[in-house]
């Protein structure tokens, strides 16, 4: 059974991946698991392959894009390592790590979307 957070998450995911998709994004895949730990989504854009952390909450203090800890980024950045490794085909293409922070009212309606391009470096 999924926890309210798990299907918050699920459906944050999936306005991100439509969002990105509008603006030319191909999702190769989603919530893709390795040791080191999960990418939420797996994009192409031309010749840059980009791994999205998508952070959602609702409105409070802290907005959803800085919700992103240093064990997180240590994290994100293992695991993007781990895709490279197991698509050796993609090695060769330019990746980063964006995020992108959606933040929700009261009532669930989406009231920003905030896309940081390369947001996590090592």
């Amino acid at each position: 059974m999924r926890t309210a957070r798990q299907i918050l998450g699920d459906a944050g995911e999936h306005h991100a991946r439509r969002q990105l998709e509008a603006s030319g994004y191909t999702c190769l895949t989603q919530q893709w698991r390795c040791s080191a730990g999960e990418l939420d989504l797996v994009m192409r854009r031309g010749d840059d392959l980009v791994f999205v952390e998508v952070k959602v909450r609702r409105g409070g203090l802290v907005e959803a894009e800085q919700a992103v800890t240093p064990a997180q980024r240590r994290r994100l950045l293992a695991a993007a390592q781990s895709y490279l490794i197991a698509h050796p085909q993609l090695q060769d293409l330019t990746w980063r790590i964006d995020l992108l922070g959606i933040t929700l009212d009261r009532t669930g309606r989406v009231t920003r979307v905030t896309h940081l391009e390369n947001a996590i470096t090592g």
